[in-house]
């Protein structure tokens, strides 16, 4: 069996439509998949009937943006009810959340005369959650710019006009939402958060004490050191460890089901999924 545990389709940031996802992971031999578009699960459904004439079984997922310490911190919700309403409230919040800051950021970008900016980025998005890379592909499809560096570079990326902060829920609160919703809340690629040893152990240790059941281990494009570092914090803190390759779309350095091997004293997040 093979589990990839984290991947997005266009639903959010992702290049491919679930059901084209779907498809290549199963080419890629993966048993097992959980597409975690940020903050949504309008995918969920196409990527279950993509699914099922494979005999790839489709784990409901979501990674849910929120803050930990004033900085942003992703937490993945694993195998939960997807009509919990608790649940459905939360992703309508943080959905709403998207929305007004993709029009906060069209606005400002306005009036630095990209003039119909938030019409071409809703093209580009095609009824999918608009970002900041839809609104860096619009630039380019207007002459602002040539080529997406250049959009975050002079528009979108940190301390320029299109960097607009959103006020996301506490981690704790998004771990509860995913408990109460029957699921596993994991938090999502330790690595990219660039934290000292110190600081992920505090991080850590927070996400355990608010109801959080495991840590992503492995990922795509982590390094082997760290997964083993992960490994004795899952020991140390009582987490099970998740594994997925954080798939948005074909690159030389990313493929579905690709990452390091998770570590075999780690136990793994599906254990008591499939228990008897």
């Amino acid at each position: 069996m093979l589990f990839d545990l984290h991947c997005h389709s266009l639903r959010s940031d992702g290049q491919l439509s679930p059901t084209d996802l779907v498809n290549r992971a199963y080419e890629q031999g993966v048993t097992h998949l959980a597409l975690t578009d940020h903050d949504t699960i309008n995918g969920l459904q196409e990527a279950k009937q993509a699914a099922k004439p494979l005999g790839l079984e489709i784990i409901h997922g979501i990674e849910i943006s929120t803050v930990w310490n004033g900085m942003g911190i992703h937490v993945v919700g694993l195998n939960f009810d997807a009509e919990h309403p608790a649940m459905l409230a939360a992703i309508e919040r943080q959905e709403n959340c998207r929305l007004e800051r993709a029009k906060t950021i069209a606005k400002k970008l306005e009036k630095q005369g990209a003039e119909g900016i938030w019409e071409a980025a809703q093209k580009v998005a095609n009824g999918a959650q608009i970002g900041r890379p839809h609104f860096a592909q619009a630039l380019i499809d207007m002459g602002k710019v040539n080529n997406m560096a250049a959009a975050f570079k002079r528009y979108l990326g940190a301390g320029k006009s299109g960097d607009v902060k959103t006020l996301w829920p506490e981690m704790s609160e998004a771990v509860q939402w995913i408990v109460d919703a029957g699921g596993t809340a994991v938090l999502a690629h330790p690595d990219k958060y660039k934290l000292t040893r110190t600081k992920l152990r505090l991080l850590l240790n927070a996400f355990k004490e608010a109801g959080g059941g495991a840590v992503e281990v492995t990922t795509g494009g982590m390094e082997s050191s760290f997964a083993q570092r992960m490994a004795q914090y899952c020991d140390e803190f009582g987490l099970l460890g998740s594994q997925g390759s954080d798939f948005h779309g074909p690159r030389p350095w990313s493929e579905l089901g690709k990452f390091p091997p998770m570590p075999k004293s780690v136990t793994p997040v599906w254990h008591d999924w499939y228990a008897d």
